[in-house]
């Protein structure tokens, strides 16, 4: 298993948090998924097969942009 934190901007209430994670949890491979729009991030438990960039394009598909650090 693999965690990932991803910081995401425009994640502004719990219905975005709720938009990200039925998103990505939606990918073959994710396992868990966590939004917290109060601190930007999403935290992603999966298997190590899952690529950062498929998680982070699934993002902006919905319409958040990704931060990179």
């Amino acid at each position: 298993m693999k965690e990932t934190i991803i910081k995401v901007e425009g994640m502004v209430c719990n219905g975005c948090e709720n938009r990200v994670q039925n998103a990505l949890k939606n990918i073959d491979g994710v396992e868990d998924v966590v939004a917290n729009h109060t601190t930007g991030t999403v935290k992603v438990i999966s298997k190590n097969e899952v690529e950062e960039s498929v998680l982070k394009e699934k993002i902006e598909d919905i319409g958040f942009e990704v931060k990179e650090d």
